[in-house]
């Protein structure tokens, strides 16, 4: 019998841990400090000028669960990848067999934001001064999780991902670029 209440008192403490441990990851702390917003500081996309997005971010619901941490983009092996805003190379190498970049953003907080892009040939070397737009690398062929090639893209502030589209403005995220369209039936200035 005593064998049996040492069971039944192990897995109350296990269920016990497990929903306040579940709970404490769900519910944020209330004293701690709000992080700073997401700036939309982003002029251009990191690939092309309007590039399909393949996967959005899905963020999971705990720090290690499944989820996406960025957005894909399609991309074709060979294409400038640009930073999307002024900042310095924060890293710029191999990780897990593929090219990786990473941009620390300035003026975006403590701590800063860093955009990733990967599978990335590094232009730029660690440390290196980039300009809104300036080209950090080229697309890789192959060894991505997309069914086509494509540029992963994240953001981080600290260890926390964030959706790197919220850097972006509505209006680039909406809307083509603007067209004129033939003038009809204005007289034409003497």
């Amino acid at each position: 019998m005593r064998a049996n209440r040492g069971a039944c008192w192990t897995v109350g403490l296990l269920l016990t841990l497990t929903t306040s441990t579940a709970q404490g990851a769900a519910d944020p702390d209330p004293l701690a400090p709000e992080p700073p917003p997401t700036p939309t500081i982003a002029r251009s996309w990191p690939v092309g000028t309007r590039p399909l997005v393949l996967r959005a971010w899905e963020p999971p619901p705990t720090p290690y669960a499944r989820g996406h941490r960025g957005v894909d983009l399609a991309a074709t092996t060979g294409t400038p990848v640009r930073a999307v805003a002024p900042g310095r190379v924060h890293f710029a190498g191999r990780v897990a067999g593929r090219g990786v970049v990473s941009v620390e953003l300035t003026g975006t907080g403590t701590p800063p934001l860093r955009t990733t892009y990967e599978p990335v040939t590094a232009a730029l070397k660690k440390g290196a001064e980039v300009k809104a737009g300036e080209m950090v690398g080229t697309v890789e062929p192959g060894g991505t999780h997309c069914p086509t090639t494509c540029v992963h893209w994240g953001l981080l502030r600290g260890d926390t991902y964030l959706d790197p589209l919220t850097l972006l403005p509505s209006w680039l995220l909406r809307r083509g670029p603007s067209r004129l369209l033939p003038v009809q039936g204005v007289p034409l200035p003497p």
